[in-house]
């Protein structure tokens, strides 16, 4: 179960803009990550290399979390709001819940529900 001090040091990763970072250091290497009910990304390293590319194909990502997360044993639920801002300056937004299962101090487990409309889908 993971301590509400590094749910929330994972959480200013993320809002500080250290996405690959917080993957690498908060992530176990088997991690599972699910998008809404597509096929999971299995491992660390292929989800660091993902979120690599999101941030690529964007000028700016920005997070920041909605409200507390909220930690049920080894469940910690989040409501983010992320925006995407591209090279031609058009931003999207996108509000999700982040479900995950930890093991200790680390996510083995990450679903993300979102509704794809937000994102022109």
């Amino acid at each position: 179960m993971p301590s509400r001090e590094i749910v929330e040091a994972f959480a200013k990763r993320l809002e500080d803009g250290d996405f690959v970072g917080a993957i690498l250091d908060y992530y176990t290497p088997d991690t599972a990550t699910y998008e809404n009910l597509a096929a999971p990304v299995v491992g660390r390293d292929k989800l660091a290399d993902k979120e690599r590319g999101v941030l690529a194909a964007f000028k700016t990502v920005t997070a920041v979390r909605l409200g507390p997360s909220l930690i049920d044993g080894d469940v910690v639920a989040s409501r983010w709001k992320f925006s995407f801002t591209g090279a031609d300056g058009a931003t999207r937004t996108l509000e999700e819940i982040a479900w995950q299962t930890w093991r200790g101090n680390e996510i083995i487990e990450e679903r993300f529900f979102y509704d794809p409309k937000q994102l022109g889908r």
